[in-house]
């Protein structure tokens, strides 16, 4: 069944002093199967698995920028079309 799921990726902004905090709600979160601190322009890298492209943008907003310490979010939909 994994492999019908939809897969998003969020880069996510963080205000300072709230990395730790927003790192580990979002490990709470069932459809976040992935967390990467990072360095450079975005401060975390989340990887979403959901069962549609919709509800992936449900979690994003409901989910990941009602966050206390998110600032912005930049989300990325994953695609298979280049598989054989």
């Amino acid at each position: 069944m994994l492999g019908r799921m939809a897969t998003g990726f969020a880069l996510l902004s963080i205000s300072p002093l709230h990395e730790k905090a927003v790192y580990e709600q979002l490990t709470r979160i069932p459809e976040v199967v992935e967390v990467h601190p990072l360095f450079g322009e975005y401060d975390i890298l989340v990887k979403i698995q959901a069962s549609d492209i919709d509800t992936i943008g449900n979690i994003v907003i409901n989910k990941i920028r009602s966050t206390k310490g998110v600032v912005d979010t930049k989300t990325l939909i994953g695609t298979k079309s280049l598989e054989g």
